[in-house]
């Protein structure tokens, strides 16, 4: 029974449509791909012009070359939704949702219901290129989830239809890792997803005890791992203490799935649905083999406009890569520290994606913030913002760091007027000053 797929068809996504267009795309020979791609974003530009009032205010003139368009921010984003949709859209015939965060800069974004699917479908696509099979493959899933009832319910259910089991990844303590190993031991796993950091500590955990993970778990094929960096260092422990494959995957949820390792350990860029550009301070397209800023456009998104978006990252395309094979020689940024805690708790970093789901609301208040660990019971919450936090979402913001944290903890609020970037450019959302 294709239960994944059945799903997104009864939720209004039409998976086959889009599977069918994706694989013309794949069918376009190497010879006429760049006339896909410029045809593909000429379509997209036109389209969002004549359709969609913020886009043409913010491109200024319909006379205009690639390269004099201007790149969006996720600022230029921080506004009420309404204002942003295309003619023809609303909340009603759309797909909805908001970014980590992870960049310090949130905000809520949307998708038509066919970009949706093909998002969907270029990721069946590459999964199912590994072997993996979203109806039928037991996934180990090393994520998040909401603690409040609905969202925690709602997050189980699409488990349940995505054919996988959850690991939150909350408290990765020795005995909740110990628990996670005993799951490992009387489930039929065929693969490992999640965040970096969190499988890196079940690793790290594997190795302590001299477990080789497929011993235990022979039904395991790959560890694919998410959402920040992957170290060579830390990618060559999982595959000794894991006994598999080791693919990274790098995505936004505004956007699509970005780029996926291959057979040949190559990190290919998506260029079916995505244009991928690397550009210089001056918005420039540096050569192939040079570092520079990571922007992209959607090629299929009607809902709203996400046309040379600049994701926040610093990257490097291969000298090898074409329009139809972009490879991304080297990714910087998405690195997250872990948490720990008075009671001996350790946290991944990205426990505060969902922390940031309290910050962000659809009125564009918040820009950015970033949350720094002073004292091993004390988080200091820098943000910049068009107003002060009213105490009253002061006290949600601390009563989410709670729940999901623990008690006992003081947090400490700061406006500022900007916040402190690396010298890749990059905002980290979370920093421990606590050694861990």
């Amino acid at each position: 029974m294709n239960l994944f797929e059945n799903t997104l068809k009864l939720n209004g996504f039409p998976i086959s449509k889009a599977k069918s267009l994706l694989k013309e795309i794949q069918q376009i020979p190497e010879n006429k791909y760049d006339n896909y791609i410029i045809n593909a974003r000429e379509k997209i530009v036109t389209y969002h012009i004549q359709n969609n009032p913020f886009y043409r205010k913010l491109i200024g003139s319909k006379n205009y070359s690639w390269e004099d368009i201007p790149v969006m921010t996720k600022s230029d984003l921080q506004q009420p939704l309404e204002n942003r949709l295309s003619k023809g859209f609303n909340q009603k015939n759309i797909y909805i949702n908001k970014t980590s965060g992870s960049s310090g800069t949130p905000f809520v974004f949307a998708k038509d219901k066919f970009c949706h699917a093909l998002t969907w479908a270029k990721i069946i696509d590459s999964f199912g290129s590994l072997g993996i099979d979203f109806n039928s493959s037991l996934q180990a899933r090393f994520y998040g989830i909401p603690l409040n009832p609905k969202g925690y319910y709602k997050e189980r259910i699409k488990d349940y239809f995505s054919n996988r089991y959850r690991f939150p990844v909350f408290d990765l303590s020795e005995e909740k890792l110990n628990k996670v190993l005993n799951k490992f031991e009387t489930k039929k796993f065929n693969y490992i997803n999640g965040y970096t950091s969190s499988i890196v500590l079940f690793a790290k955990f594997l190795k302590g005890k001299n477990i080789i993970l497929n011993q235990v778990c022979p039904t395991l094929e790959y560890c694919i791992v998410t959402s920040e960096m992957l170290f060579n260092d830390d990618k060559a422990l999982m595959e000794a203490t894991f006994g598999v494959p080791v693919i990274n995957e790098y995505g936004a949820s505004e956007l699509d799935l970005i780029a996926f390792t291959d057979y040949q350990d190559e990190f290919i860029v998506n260029s079916e649905t995505l244009f991928v550009e690397i550009l210089d301070e001056n918005n420039q397209t540096v050569p192939h083999g040079s570092s520079g800023r990571i922007v992209i456009t959607s090629l299929y998104n009607k809902a709203q406009p996400m046309i040379r978006y600049d994701i926040g990252d610093i990257g490097i395309l291969s000298k090898a890569s074409t329009y139809k094979k972009p490879v991304l020689e080297k990714l910087i940024g998405r690195t997250n520290d872990l948490i720990t805690l008075p009671s001996g708790k350790t946290l991944a970093g990205l426990t505060f994606y969902y922390v940031t789901k309290s910050i962000v609301s659809d009125n564009g208040n918040v820009k950015e913030f970033m949350i720094e660990q002073t004292k091993i019971d004390t988080f200091k919450i820098k943000y910049v913002s068009n107003r002060e936090l009213f105490p009253k979402e002061k006290t949600k913001i601390e009563k989410a760091i709670i729940r999901y944290l623990e008690n006992d903890l003081t947090i400490v609020f700061e406006r500022e007027k900007s916040l402190k970037r690396s010298k890749s450019g990059k905002l980290k959302q979370f920093v421990s000053m606590v050694k861990q």
